[in-house]
């Protein structure tokens, strides 16, 4: 993989060459050390990856971020040294397409590789969301019946890059008292997640927090999936976290929640998908539109990166299409007060 580097500070930039030095497949192809050099780089060699720092001078990395992806759009992995500090630039960035975050590897531990795994790891899911040729084959599903007496509602958002400005929009437009319960499953690394319901809270106005272990959704509830592991609805209805299956390589799954939606869920519900790169999540919006839930898809021009949106439409999977500011409305449309 061709990979870029945008970072001021040497040490970190030296930090993420060892740590890309233990994949012999990986290149470093430029070095910029600040966003303004990093926009007129990838104009004239755009990499497959980019590796972004947040706090340069005369761009930083959220401004950087957008304008890449406005005008020639990549792959952005935020890399910060304080995640806590920057949480809410961090945020921003994912907002305007970057992909995920990690921590710079440290340099002179006692185990460089270890150092170095959490971002070989991003980095082969990324690689795998930018290759990804996966069959479009559609899994059936067998649903109870649902019952009039247990009608309800359950509005299920998947959303990748550029998410957290999509999610941002669409809980702003929704009121405080939306009578459906709200779960949320966001390409987020678990270090992230606690900070991105803390930051969706402050800027969306409704009240998000992680979903827990057991719990069922509720209404007037916003639950983010808080961990790398799958978020399923089981059987009874109540909220569970699982390693399996193992060959989704993204985590937590959008694919994974909307199948188990489509298999358990016995009231109203809504498939929503929003921006991001790869196909995750068509194939579970297929289940849910086949078992006669309503599915929506974000549109391109609204879209940060159309990529889930784009394969959902493509296999008919989704019975909407609307642009970003209009699907709240028709969210409560299906769930008046």
């Amino acid at each position: 993989m061709k990979i870029a580097i945008v970072n001021d500070m040497p040490l970190a930039v030296e930090a993420l060459r060892r740590a890309l030095a233990f994949e012999p497949a990986h290149e470093v192809i430029w070095v910029a050390s600040n966003g303004v050099e990093a926009v007129q780089r990838c104009a004239e060699q755009t990499p497959d990856l980019l590796l972004m720092d947040l706090i340069m001078p005369q761009m930083d990395g959220v401004e950087a971020t957008r304008r890449i992806m406005a005008e020639t759009p990549c792959a952005i992995v935020i890399v910060t040294v304080d995640r806590r500090q920057n949480v809410h630039r961090v945020f921003e960035a994912m907002g305007h397409g970057a992909l995920d975050v990690v921590d710079t590897p440290a340099l002179g531990g006692a185990d460089p590789k270890e150092a170095a795994a959490p971002l070989l790891r991003k980095i082969l899911n990324i690689s795998w969301l930018i290759g990804q040729q996966r069959a479009s084959s559609v899994r059936a599903v067998t649903t109870p019946l649902r019952q009039a007496a247990q009608r309800q509602g359950l509005v299920a958002i998947g959303s990748s890059a550029g998410g957290p400005a999509a999610l941002e929009v669409l809980l702003k437009g929704l009121p405080k008292a939306f009578p459906a319960s709200i779960v949320l499953v966001q390409h987020v690394d678990q270090v992230f997640a606690a900070g991105m319901a803390e930051w969706l809270s402050s800027t969306s106005g409704q009240n998000v927090r992680l979903a827990r272990e057991g719990e069922p959704p509720q209404p007037g509830q916003v639950l983010l999936a808080g961990t790398n592991h799958h978020i399923r609805l089981l059987k009874d209805c109540t909220l569970a976290y699982t390693a399996e299956p193992v060959n989704e390589i993204y985590r937590p799954s959008i694919d994974v929640f909307f199948e188990s939606v489509a298999r358990f869920w016995r009231g109203d519900a809504v498939g929503v998908l929003l921006t991001g790169m790869g196909r995750d999540g068509a194939q579970g919006l297929k289940l849910m539109r086949e078992q006669g839930f309503l599915t929506i898809a974000q549109d391109q021009q609204s879209s940060a990166v159309y990529g889930m949106p784009k394969a959902a439409v493509a296999i008919d999977a989704a019975v909407e299409v609307r642009s970003l500011e209009r699907i709240a409305p028709r969210l409560m449309e299906i769930f008046p007060k």
